[in-house]
């Protein structure tokens, strides 16, 4: 019989037992660990479970310094989470893998996979070998793709034909907080890519040159665009001119408006008048200096990311010049009205300055803070949408729920071909592969059905958080499919989703079938986790 350990004494002679296999007892391994990789996998993927389509719940996330979250963006929630198991960290690098290369989709991925790996469980308990499991998998994986190709199709995106864009927009923003206003957002997320990309040439939209800004204390249909860029600040001096029209602007930055100090470590003593009049005289002298450079160049309006001289602000003010000061993101600022940023003063010329057509102040009624809008009248380098809501939290939700679209658009440009949403694309796979699966052997078989039965997992969650009978729905469906029969989760009386406008990015939805895909073989295929310590 095997010894359970063997007899050792510390140096007081006291007796211990260091027991053998001890930390491989500890520690799972083989397919036990697979099994509980797959479990946490389960646990993440039910979290954000009821938060997937436009029915779905929101969740309220507390960070540990107090700050509350309000979203359903799957992403944002398993940021926010506080996860620990180490194949729970690989769904939180899956949903921003999704969110980082497509932008939306990030809820539906981990859902996914989740089911992905429920069926694959079921395998491993009938006696199957998770890497033929694996396999199986990236063969139904390809089989979906080509299914998804052959279902989907192409449609017109330009300048002039944004219907599309528009449609894949709103379905973006029906499950997030503004679904009741997601047409009027859609229509500036649209408006917005019009302005500041030429859908012709440019197919890889930057998004970067669209901000999000926003302002509690209104409502989500205030929600405006503003062809150029928003300053959250006040003008300089409150006398000076707060409506401009064709403007002239220069952008200062580091120190030029800022009174030149002295580079010594000489003490200056001040004994009387004269000494103090002329120090005071130096100062005038080099503000004068300041000013006739501005004015010499024509500028109206001078930005600067540092704090303005009191007597430099006051001259520009006698001569009918505004100002703003300490604008955090001036490099924004110049790229919005076509200005090249100056360091000092003396390198000021005509050919830096900025144009714009519009300088105004945002009227956001009793709130407070100001915020000044430099803007144009044709095409835009920049625009900004202005978010507005009744708290911040709103706010903070609607800007992410725009991000989203802005994504969903710019993959449309990229790659025009789409699919049906509503669950219909993974309801027209799942039967397209339970077909397919005839053609195999007994284990082949079973991993295909398998497969198809994790896609079933969108429609169902769907359906559940809609309300309705989700076994009931998935049989209808599939009794009589179409590639445009889906989940009817606006509760229309109408499953076609072509009526409905519920549309998706083909790109989008075979990105989220590979990520999916790919994580699921990647626990099937941990069958051992070591630390630091092991």
């Amino acid at each position: 019989m095997t010894s359970a350990g063997t007899m050792c004494f510390d140096e007081y002679g006291r007796p211990f037992i260091v027991l053998q296999e001890q930390e491989r007892q500890a520690r799972l391994t083989g397919l036990e660990a697979i099994r509980s990789h797959i479990q946490a996998a389960r646990r993440v993927a039910d979290t954000l479970r009821s938060s997937l389509g436009p029915k779905g719940m929101d969740k309220l996330l507390v960070s540990p310094d107090g700050e509350v979250v309000v979203t359903n963006d799957g992403a944002t929630i398993l940021e926010l989470m506080d996860v620990e198991h180490e194949v729970a960290k690989l769904l939180v690098s899956l949903a921003r893998a999704q969110d980082r290369e497509v932008g939306d989709g990030t809820t539906g991925v981990v859902v996914l996979a989740g089911a992905l790996l429920e069926r694959a469980l079921e395998l491993l308990d009938k006696g199957i070998h998770p890497t033929l499991i694996a396999e199986g998998y990236e063969r139904a994986a390809r089989s979906a793709a080509r299914h998804l190709d052959s279902i989907s199709w192409s449609v017109t995106v330009d300048q002039e034909n944004t219907t599309w864009l528009l449609l894949a927009a709103m379905t973006a923003l029906s499950s997030k907080i503004a679904s009741r206003c997601q047409r009027h957002l859609a229509e500036l997320a649209v408006t917005a890519v019009k302005t500041t990309c030429d859908m012709t040439r440019d197919k890889d939209l930057y998004v970067n040159s669209i901000v999000l800004k926003g302002k509690s204390g209104g409502q989500i249909e205030d929600t405006e665009l503003v062809r150029g860029i928003i300053i959250g600040k006040d003008f300089a001096h409150p006398q000076m001119k707060n409506y401009l029209t064709k403007v002239k602007i220069a952008v200062f930055s580091g120190s030029a408006l800022q009174l030149p100090k002295v580079v010594t470590k000489h003490q200056l003593n001040v004994n009387d008048s004269t000494c103090y009049g002329d120090i005071r005289s130096c100062i005038n002298e080099w503000s004068n200096s300041v000013l006739k450079m501005i004015t010499d160049n024509g500028v109206e309006l001078v930005v600067f990311s540092g704090k303005i001289d009191e007597s430099v602000i006051h001259l520009l003010l006698r001569h009918g010049v505004s100002a703003v000061e300490e604008v955090p993101d001036v490099e924004i600022v110049a790229a919005a009205v076509g200005a090249r940023i100056t360091p000092r003063v003396e390198e000021l010329t005509v050919d830096k300055l900025g144009r714009a057509d519009q300088v105004r102040i945002l009227n956001l009624g009793t709130v407070s803070g100001k915020f000044i809008a430099l803007e144009q009248s044709d095409k835009a380098k920049i625009v900004t949408i202005f978010v507005r809501g009744g708290n911040e939290v709103v706010v903070e939700e609607v800007k992410r729920s725009l991000q989203d679209a802005l994504f969903v658009i710019r993959n449309l440009i990229k790659n025009s071909s789409v699919v049906y949403g509503g669950g219909a694309s993974e309801i027209s796979c799942s039967l397209a592969l339970m077909e397919e699966s005839l053609t195999f052997s007994d284990l082949d078989q079973l991993v295909y059905r398998a497969f198809a039965e994790g896609l079933d997992a969108i429609p169902t969650a769907l359906a559940e958080n809609a309300g309705l009978y989700p076994l009931m729905v998935l049989t209808e469906l599939k009794a009589g499919h179409k590639p445009s029969r889906g989940v009817d989760c606006a509760l229309t009386g109408d499953c076609d989703m072509h009526k409905q406008g519920v549309v998706e990015g083909l790109q989008a939805k075979k990105h989220q079938l590979v990520l999916a895909t790919q994580l699921a073989k990647m626990i099937l295929k941990i069958d051992d986790v070591r630390g630091p310590k092991n």
